[in-house]
């Protein structure tokens, strides 16, 4: 049987690209990983979908009056929601997929950056998290009449575009430790619970003792406290929050690298 050898392409041959061929090779994946997932119905409408589907029927429908808090914690809640999705799927079930196929191999034997395969990723999830964000506003300001100021609103955004990126850490993890055929179910595994302790579901004060004093433990929580510092909700400590996700976001990126590196 005939084997097909793959030569790897030299550091040296990247590193010799100009500027502009370099930065061609980047947009050129983000924008191949962008239209793919576009493509994929099956991927962006359960993104896209549930976390409105869910907003429409607690925010919306059941209503609630004009200045409510409740509104706007709903709101920022399955916006929370929303984003954690296509970081932890798009990431870690595409990655985990890819993996098995063997395509990760074949992206090494490209001249192309390395990073460019990742940042391709990230920047596919961060235009799904913006997606699901405006639409979250639009249900919220159109139907829900929901009480925001522009600014309020360009800050949630701001958000969710950047809280996405420690879900995309998380799930590039658990993608390097998962065959692709476990990938989603070990994912929800995460997601589901981790919303629930977070209070995007429940409100924290109202969730058992241990819950809330664990609560902290999860990145989901701090997004939480973002989006409703944003919205005016909470006046805590901002900062700590976001050191708190840059941390996370860190520390799963490098260990999810130093695995792709020694396993592929």
């Amino acid at each position: 049987m005939n084997t097909v050898s793959i030569p790897v392409v030299p550091a040296a041959s990247v590193a010799g690209m100009s500027t502009g061929r370099v930065i061609g090779a980047y947009l050129a994946e983000a924008r191949s990983e962008c239209l793919r997932y576009m493509r994929a119905p099956g991927f962006m409408l359960p993104i896209m979908l549930l976390p409105t589907m869910f907003y429409l029927l607690f925010g919306v429908v059941m209503g609630h009056p004009p200045g409510d808090d409740t509104a706007r914690y709903l709101l920022v809640s399955y916006g929370v929601f929303g984003v954690m999705s296509p970081g932890l799927f798009g990431f870690g079930v595409s990655l985990a997929l890819e993996r098995d196929g063997g395509l990760l191999t074949y992206k090494r034997a490209l001249p192309m950056p390395p990073g460019a395969y990742l940042l391709g990723k990230m920047l596919m999830a961060m235009v799904a998290a913006a997606v699901v964000i405006l639409l979250l506003l639009a249900m919220g300001l159109g139907l829900g009449h929901v009480a925001l100021s522009w600014q309020q609103a360009g800050l949630l955004l701001l958000t969710g575009v950047l809280g996405v990126l420690p879900f995309c850490a998380l799930g590039m993890l658990v993608g390097t430790l998962i065959k692709g055929q476990g990938a989603p179910g070990m994912l929800n595994l995460i997601y589901l619970p981790m919303s629930f302790l977070s209070g995007l579901w429940i409100p924290l004060n109202l969730l058992p003792k241990t819950l809330q004093q664990i609560a902290p433990v999860w990145p989901s929580y701090h997004l939480h406290q973002l989006g409703l510092t944003a919205l005016g909700l909470q006046h805590g400590v901002a900062i700590r929050h976001a050191a708190i996700l840059v941390g996370f976001a860190a520390i799963f990126f490098l260990i999810a690298v130093r695995r792709l590196r020694r396993y592929g």
